[in-house]
């Protein structure tokens, strides 16, 4: 008898202990817990919050200011899509799915440019996990036959080249011309646009009229407004808040199915983009960290996560617009970190190696590894 109340105790202990080790997610309402709970050095803890709210980014607190001297070499530049003054310093500092330490306005909505990227990018997996899209390495014309993808160039570029960046797709999309974004530093728009084109898949450039493409086409593909995709399958079932908005450009609608529907913008390079809170960009870095899963259920799969933050061809720190430290850019820094990296200094950051996220929003891009560097080393119990 007392062989078998050791034995059913045992069972018990070993159910308990597989049970606390489970991830934590966040209900409405996240729970903060005290660093020394999460194995970690208060003072080095208070040395990054402190770091970063002093290292502020020195854009403007009316963006559009900002943006316009920005983007002042490019050819008939203009804003055509919402944008909204900027909040000061915030962040969060989430370690084993808890907040261990946050600073400045958490709750408030802000542009976060290219940190949508990322969001779009994940779009593109839930039609990849669908079925929508057989394969990335299926030709885009295939799925949009508007002539968008006609020329002999364009009707060689694949889904895999849009999320990596590398399509040198030509054209027009929205009154906005791909050579028009950031050109190089020397020529004229004449020599720009007649430029030659370079096979897709071998050069990396950085281009948000392509990324709009990318919009453009997954609308073609979803056949529905992708805000409310990634609401449905992603926000929604995150526990995100009703604050966030994801917005294209005023002309920017197509008509689908006999509807108007809007293609929205990846970043906010012309306006629009999309908006959150500090704290909603955090639980989408939780969702990224946990593989995909959200408590008992998958939301995107395990494999396109995987595929997402593999290093491409054409860029090795980055992936299907994410950007990955693969390549060591923060050099005192795990190589298994990737992150979403928006203009001013909007970032979600995501250890694998540590369990930890870390949003910063309106950083000093010199600064954040100085950062994330002190959040590092106060792990003192490491996994």
């Amino acid at each position: 008898m007392k062989d078998k109340f050791l034995f059913f105790f045992a069972i018990v202990i070993s159910l308990s202990s597989v049970f606390s080790q489970q991830d934590y997610y966040p209900d409405a309402v996240w729970l903060t817990k005290a660093p020394s709970e999460l194995g970690m050095n208060k003072f080095l803890l208070d040395s990054a919050v402190t770091t970063a709210i002093k290292s502020e980014n020195k854009v403007e607190k009316d963006l559009r200011v900002s943006m316009l001297k920005s983007y002042i070499r490019e050819p008939e530049y203009k804003i055509i899509g919402p944008t909204r003054f900027r909040g000061g310093p915030s962040g969060l500092v989430i370690k084993d799915g808890y907040i261990a330490a946050s600073w400045g306005d958490i709750e408030r909505v802000d542009m976060t440019f290219s940190v949508t990227k990322s969001v779009l990018s994940t779009v593109a997996g839930l039609a990849v996990d669908q079925g929508l899209i057989g394969d990335v390495n299926d030709p885009v014309d295939k799925y949009v036959w508007d002539g968008t993808f006609e020329s002999e160039h364009n009707k060689k570029i694949t889904w895999k080249h849009l999320l990596h960046q590398s399509s040198d797709w030509s054209g027009t999309l929205f009154g906005l011309h791909d050579w028009a974004d950031r050109p190089p530093k020397d020529g004229s728009p004449e020599q720009w646009k007649n430029r030659a084109l370079v096979e897709p898949g071998t050069v990396f450039e950085y281009n948000d009229v392509r990324v709009n493409l990318l919009a453009y086409s997954l609308l073609h593909v979803w056949r529905k407004p992708l805000p409310a995709v990634i609401k449905e399958k992603i926000m929604d079932p995150i526990g995100a808040s009703s604050t966030w908005r994801w917005y294209g450009y005023g002309h920017s609608y197509i008509n689908m199915d006999g509807i108007m529907m809007q293609s929205v913008s990846g970043g906010g390079h012309h306006g629009g983009g999309l908006f959150s809170s500090s704290l909603d960009l955090a639980r989408v870095g939780l969702l990224f960290l946990r593989k995909g899963k959200w408590r008992n259920k998958q939301l995107i799969s395990e494999d396109w996560i995987r595929q997402a933050t593999e290093p491409s061809p054409s860029n090795k720190a980055y992936g299907y617009m994410w950007w990955l430290n693969a390549d060591q850019t923060w050099k005192s820094l795990s190589t298994d970190i990737f992150y979403a990296l928006g203009y001013g200094g909007n970032y979600i950051i995501i250890d694998r190696k540590n369990d930890l996220v870390v949003v910063a929003r309106w950083m000093d891009g010199e600064k954040i590894e100085e950062v994330l560097s002190l959040i590092t080393k106060s792990i003192v119990n490491k996994k």
